[in-house]
């Protein structure tokens, strides 16, 4: 018997608004039943579920992995994002391009040009 990948379950302060965040993000919806203390954003076929589950007050969200989000604008998706909500926290040039972001709550994400 293996183990099969359903997606990944993120920490949150406010499970509802960080679900909103990524949901509007991807262009996907949150899944009905949402609350602050888990939340769902909406998976397309073949695309990994995203929970968000709540921690306790003055628990420490902090991940050790990250999405990479590719797109055909890094200018404009990158200006979109913080239009929604993130933080534009680096930028990596030459050869090796990405912008480094983080959501409302500080979870870092990557945005990649398609290649």
């Amino acid at each position: 018997m293996a183990s099969t990948f359903r997606g990944l379950t993120f920490d949150a302060y406010d499970a509802h608004a960080v679900a909103l965040f990524w949901a509007a993000a991807l262009g996907r919806d949150v899944a009905p039943g949402a609350s602050p203390e888990r939340a769902e954003v909406t998976a397309d076929t073949g695309a990994p579920r995203l929970a968000f589950e709540r921690v306790q007050p003055g628990g420490v969200v902090r991940n050790t992995l990250h999405l990479d989000l590719v797109t055909t604008d890094l200018e404009r998706e990158s200006e979109r994002l913080v239009r929604l909500g993130a933080r534009r926290v680096g930028t990596v040039g030459g050869t090796a391009r990405w912008v480094s972001l983080t959501d409302p709550e500080g979870n870092a994400f990557d945005l990649v040009p398609a290649a």
